[in-house]
Parts: C-alpha cells; structure tokens; sequence
C-alpha cells in the first residue's frame, strides 16, 4: 500500500511528497525543492528508511535541496537526461530567487519512458510528458499519478521559461495524460489533488482533445 506525505516547500510552496510503501517503511522523495532539515526530520518522525530522491523535472522550486539531501542521506538522484539544461542554471535560479542549498545535484540519468523504479513491494513508473521542460515526466504508482507541473487541478503548467514548449506540453496532454484512467488520483507539483475524470471534464485546457466531455 501507498502513504504519501505532502510537504509544500520553498517560497513557491511546491509539494514535496514523500512516497511510502506501508509494508516495508521504504521512501522516495520526490521533488524536494527546498528544506532538506524538514524533510529529513519527516522521515525520521515517521521512522522511514529513504531509498531514493527522484525528480518530475528540476526547476529551481522542485530541485533546490536535492543535493543536500544528496549528501546528507547517500542517496541516489534520478532525473531525467533532457533536464540537464535545467540543472545548469540551478544555482542561478537559487540567487536569484533567494533560496535552496547553494548547491547542484548530480543525478543518474535512467529516467526514460517506462523504467519501473522499486520501492520495496510497489513500483513507480515513469511516463515522459516533456513541455514544461524538456525532460519533464510523472510518476505513476497504483491509482496515483504524480505529474509535477505538468497537469493542475484546473489548469496546466507554463511554458515560457527556458526549455518550455508549449506545443510539445499539448502534445504530452493529449496523447498521454488524456489516455490515463478517470479513477486516477492527481498530485500535481503545486495546490490541490485532483482526478483525472475530473480534469478531462472540467479543466479548461484538455476540452477539444478525445476524451475530453
């Protein structure tokens, strides 16, 4: 069974969540954008054993205390290969925002399109939605579909940063996130859950495509 735990972090309260396998106590991180002292306090609070830290896509709000988690817990790093542009202006983005470690994370690029991560009896797997950014992907475990800022509740992300294409971001949209279950549960990367179902119906950026009602 799956327990998550949100935690919004950094200035632009981005959610943080921490993914469990009930059974065995092991955790993921993903997207740990900044506060890497409370995210380690969570787990120890909550007597998890983290595995591993991966990410949707690596802006400065979702990727500024992967390092010092990095560090702090020796644990591996995931990302996809096309955010490595992103990663490159990750300090950058920390000065000029006013926050995160001060350093860059070095990940191991395996995260492609339908490489299954273990994480003691369940398993997350990784869908490719590039858009936002170049390598931007989600994370699908059991009825929950993690898609950082891919897809809101409402709306879905911007695409007018450096790496955005907001063409590539439709596409993603139509072709994956429209084919997704209508039962499944969405975590976006920032505000509240929302369901797929939901989403197809009501969000203002998905009607027109097949699927949508």
């Amino acid at each position: 069974m799956l327990d998550i735990i949100c935690l919004p972090v950094s200035p632009f309260m981005q959610n943080c969540n921490i993914l469990v396998c009930s059974e065995t106590k092991e955790a993921a991180v993903v997207d740990a954008g900044d506060e890497a002292d409370r995210i380690i306090a969570t787990l120890e609070a909550n007597h998890l054993i983290p595995k591993m830290l991966v990410n949707t896509h690596c802006h400065v709000d979702h990727a500024s205390g992967v390092a010092e988690l990095q560090e702090r817990l020796g644990l591996p790093f995931y990302a996809h290969p096309d955010e490595a542009m992103i990663l490159a202006g990750l300090l950058d983005s920390q000065g000029y925002f006013g926050f995160g470690d001060g350093k860059t994370p070095t990940p191991e690029y395996i995260l492609k399109e339908g490489v299954k991560l273990p994480l003691g009896n369940l398993t997350l797997e990784v869908i490719e939605t590039p858009g936002h950014t170049p390598g931007g992907v989600c994370l699908l475990c059991g009825d929950h579909l993690f898609t950082g800022d891919t897809l809101f509740a409402g709306s879905i992300g911007r695409t007018d940063l450096p790496g955005g294409d907001s063409a590539v971001l439709m596409h993603s949209l139509e072709h994956t996130v429209m084919g997704f279950d209508d039962h499944l549960i969405v975590h976006p990367g920032h505000g509240p859950n929302t369901e797929i179902g939901r989403e197809k119906q009501s969000n203002p950026f998905l009607q027109g495509f097949a699927g949508a009602r």
